[in-house]
């Protein structure tokens, strides 16, 4: 078979071909009476197995190998393909999420799709001081697209710099809430505790309805964490949460106080009082948990939570007896 038929039959162009030859990848069999190149049945099958071999990303150089080296194995070569191919989808979608957050920013000129380029470089620096600057300049300088901040709030360690973030964040307008919520669902703790912190500082309604889906998030961090932060907001939903806090000694003091807080009226410091006293009932609730919840009533105004410890200063343990005494006598001060 000439070499015009075999390009057309193989779809590998006569130009290619010769370059083969010249390679010594394939080499005709024989030569027509003319002096053309001929092309046997093997030569064909040859021509397929390298362009099979192509098509899996190798190097001629490496193809070469593949088809004459015996001790040349499959599974060493495949596996460093794997790797090389791993590790060029890794880079080819690194740039393509560099560019789309560079389209988000909607750059006016050239001039500011290279100082938003430079502040995206900037909040991935290996400094926490250039990743600290560059949140703080995204807000009044040139605007970060909202999914960097919400990128750089979740993966950040550094106290200093991820307080900076979730401030730039919480100035950065809408649609960061729905991202950090999503962050609330990753395997890694150290991302849920970063996504509700950041949550608990983002301002609007929005965020809030995140944090009440939060209270029945199944790590105790978080919902620890979104309770508190509506417990600011005046938030109700989190009173349940908050006296599960006191009861496990998690933050419990802090929740106490929320508690306080959320106390503001008659109706609502009565229902906050009776949560406690239900839970101080409760046979389950052992001795030092009794201790706080009844530390916690101190800080709810009106009756119920005063004849509850009025009750309890007469309890078996003492050490609830003696603290709801004590707390009484600074009420009735």
């Amino acid at each position: 078979m000439l070499i015009g038929e075999v390009a057309r039959r193989s779809g590998v162009s006569a130009r290619m071909l010769r370059h083969y030859e010249s390679l010594g990848l394939v080499r005709p069999s024989g030569r027509t009476g003319s002096g053309y190149r001929e092309y046997a049945g093997e030569d064909i099958r040859r021509i397929f197995h390298i362009e099979s071999l192509r098509s899996l990303g190798l190097s001629l150089r490496e193809i070469g190998r593949a088809l004459d080296d015996p001790g040349f194995t499959p599974s060493a070569l495949v596996g460093d393909l794997i790797r090389q191919t791993r590790e060029r989808i890794a880079a080819e979608t690194e740039l393509l999420t560099r560019l789309r957050r560079i389209d988000a920013a909607d750059p006016a000129d050239w001039e500011q799709a290279l100082q938003t380029v430079a502040l995206l470089q900037a909040l991935g620096s290996k400094s926490p001081d250039a990743r600290q600057r560059a949140a703080l300049s995204s807000v009044d300088e040139i605007p970060v697209p909202v999914e960097a901040l919400v990128d750089a709030a979740l993966s950040e360690t550094d106290p200093n710099v991820a307080g900076a973030i979730r401030w730039a964040l919480a100035r950065s307008g809408d649609g960061g809430s729905t991202l950090l919520a999503q962050g609330l669902g990753s395997p890694v703790a150290a991302v849920r505790e970063r996504a509700v912190q950041s949550l608990a500082e983002m301002p609007g309604g929005e965020a809030a309805a995140h944090l009440r889906d939060a209270l029945a998030n199944p790590d105790a961090v978080v919902r620890g964490y979104a309770a508190l932060a509506l417990g600011t907001r005046g938030s109700a939903d989190a009173v349940p949460t908050l006296i599960d806090m006191i009861v496990e000694g998690r933050n419990d003091t802090d929740a106490a106080d929320a508690l306080s807080v959320l106390a503001d009226d008659t109706a609502a410091a009565d229902r906050i009082a009776a949560g406690l006293v239900d839970r101080l009932a409760q046979d389950t609730t052992e001795a030092p948990a009794r201790g706080r919840l009844t530390q916690a009533l101190a800080g709810i105004p009106g009756t119920t939570a005063s004849q509850a410890l009025a009750e309890l200063s007469h309890d078996e343990d003492r050490a609830v007896a003696l603290t709801a005494t004590y707390l009484l006598r600074l009420r009735d001060g």
